[in-house]
This record gives C-alpha cells, structure tokens and sequence, in this order.
C-alpha cells in the first residue's frame, strides 16, 4: 500500500480533503471564485486521479469530498463515494444545494455517506444576495430531503451539518439561526469568520477582532446563537481570534491532515489549493493570489512519497516547533485556540 516498505508503519491520518471540483454554480461574494474569476481554472478530479487516492484512504479516520467548488457537478461523484466506502472510511461532502434532489437524498443515504454540510451565510432571503445563485429556502428543502430519506431508509446517516459563514454586516443575522433551523433536523452548525480575503472590497466583512473591546462583543453575539442552539437541542460551533493573540497552532490541522487538489497536488489546506492560471505581470495579481503551495503530484509520485518528503517534512517540522514558513506566517489560520 503506497508504496510502503516492508515492515514500515502506514502513517494514519486524521482527515483526507478532496477536491472532486473547482467548478460551481453559485457566486458567493466572498469565495476566491468569485473574486479570482478572471484565472480560475474550472475542472472535475478524473476517476484515475482519484483511484490513487483509494490505499491511502484505508488510513484515514475521515475523508471530506470537497475544496473550492460544487462536488455535486463532478458527475462521478457517487462513483468516487461508493469506491472511498469500499475502502472502509467515514465520507463526507459540502454542498450548496443549488442542484439538491430527492434522488441525492436517498442515494447519500443508500451509499451510506457519513456527513453532509450545506452551505449559508444568512438566515432570509437577503443571503440569496450573497451567495449568489443559492436560496436558503433551497437549502431548507434540502435538509429536509434528506431527513425524509433517513427516515425512509430507517438510517441515522448521513449526520447533517450546516457550514455558515458569518460576515460583518451579517453579524446579527446568527442570532435568528436558531429559529430558522428548529425542527429542521440539523446535528450540529459550525460557525466560521470570513479570514481568508480574495478581494479588497471584502476587508470589511472580515471578524478579526481588532481590540479587546470588539472581541468581547463579536463572542457575546456568536455565544448568544450558541446558547439559543442549545435550548432548541441544536449544537452550535464557533472559534474566533482574539486579537494580538496568534500562535503557530494551525487550524487546519497540517500534521496530520491534508488536501489533495482536482489536478492530484498534495497541499497542506485548501489555502495553498487555488486553482489559478499564473499571470505573466507578476505586479498584476489578484490579492491572495500568492497562496498555492504543493509538495507533489499523486500521477507522478505515491501518496506515502509525497507525504514522507524532505520539503513536506520540513514544512510540518517548521509549524510544530512554532516557527512556520514564510507561507504561513500571516495566515489567520494560525489561531489561539
């Protein structure tokens, strides 16, 4: 199995990250899509490519079939989810149930997927406005959907989760998103700040705190939600930065975890992933556009080759012994937890 030698321990991973597509069919203002269009690169992860991933699976807790796109407009999608289960790991996917049917909800839950989040960043039609071409109303369909389907099925899978982006402007809207999913059947919500900025005219809507004074308000709010949640038996998440406190503390959990692009790039998250075409005026770059880093190609090397590199392994080294490379540096990621 990728290539291990004999009598070598299998490194065992807490998550494996898929990116099965950098297509989508919504705009969100906030999502490097959007703010990056003019050199995305929209395409599907191919079968081959993903096939490589297979033994590596097999030691993985959990594997997310997501990165920056729509994974329900990889049309081998539940190809890739039936093969990933045969290989005896926990699936999960992220969708924003713009293409959401029935149909999905029975074969998710036939197929026996482990997780399925969907996507918002409001709590009424106002949202719609941000997350250009969604609807909450969609999503709320398609939540019950697919509680229909487990209970059709008798199943306690797949859990559902809702991923929900709290922006600035949107702040106060987390304070009705308990109301909104009463009843619904939704597990648990992770509520997450807009840290990553594709474009100037989002530094607005980012939640890092920037006093001591903003921070305790922004938590007051966020924990308002949590506890409203609570009342209603509905699990409610969030992590925020509290300001001038930053430690080499990756959130997205980089030693033991990583992210695998639509073209087989291994990355350390899905930060270093953008699918960009390269610019030939280097001062003409889009904000952010920096961020792609990779330590090898799963269609040239083996996953364990990739993983047990002298870069990867110095990259790793560098955030455990708290001096992360210049890469990372300024990556809000990088958290007091």
């Amino acid at each position: 199995m990728m290539g291990v030698p004999s009598g070598a321990q299998q490194p065992s991973f807490d998550w494996i990250q898929v990116e099965v597509t950098t297509r989508c069919n919504a705009a969100c203002v906030y999502c490097p899509h959007r703010g990056f269009r003019r050199d995305w690169k929209s395409r599907n992860m191919s079968m081959d490519t993903f096939r490589k991933l297979l033994p590596a699976f097999r030691n993985a807790r959990f594997v997310h079939l997501q990165g920056w796109g729509e994974p329900l407009l990889n049309p081998d999608l539940f190809q890739m989810v039936r093969e990933a289960k045969k290989a005896g790991c926990r699936i999960g996917t992220t969708t924003n149930a713009v293409l959401w049917t029935e149909e999905i909800s029975n074969r998710m839950v036939e197929l026996g997927v482990n997780l399925v989040a969907f996507s918002l960043a409001g709590t009424d039609e106002t949202q719609d406005l941000v997350r250009c071409g969604t609807r909450v109303a969609d999503v709320c369909e398609a939540i019950r959907s697919l509680n229909r389907a487990r209970e059709k099925h008798g199943s306690g899978t797949p859990s559902i989760h809702l991923a929900y982006m709290v922006l600035r402007s949107r702040l106060g809207d987390v304070n009705r998103l308990p109301d909104l999913l009463d009843g619904l059947g939704v597990d648990e919500v992770v509520m997450s700040t807009l840290d990553f900025v594709p474009s100037e005219e989002l530094e607005s809507e980012t939640l890092i705190p920037k006093n001591q004074a903003e921070y305790e308000n922004i938590r007051s709010v966020l924990s308002q939600a949590v506890e409203a949640g609570k009342r209603r038996g509905l699990t409610i998440h969030f992590r925020l930065q509290a300001p001038g406190k930053k430690r080499p503390t990756c959130t997205e959990n980089i030693l033991n975890a990583f992210v695998v692009s639509v073209t087989g790039d291994v990355c350390s998250c899905v930060y270093a992933t953008l699918p960009l075409r390269a610019r030939s005026n280097k001062n003409d770059e889009s904000k952010g556009a920096r961020k792609q880093l990779c330590f090898g190609n799963v269609n040239g090397q083996s996953l364990e080759e990739i993983w047990q590199s002298s870069d990867y392994k110095a990259f790793r080294h560098a955030h455990e012994s708290g001096k992360p490379s210049l890469f990372c540096s300024e990556c809000p990621k990088l958290l007091l937890e």
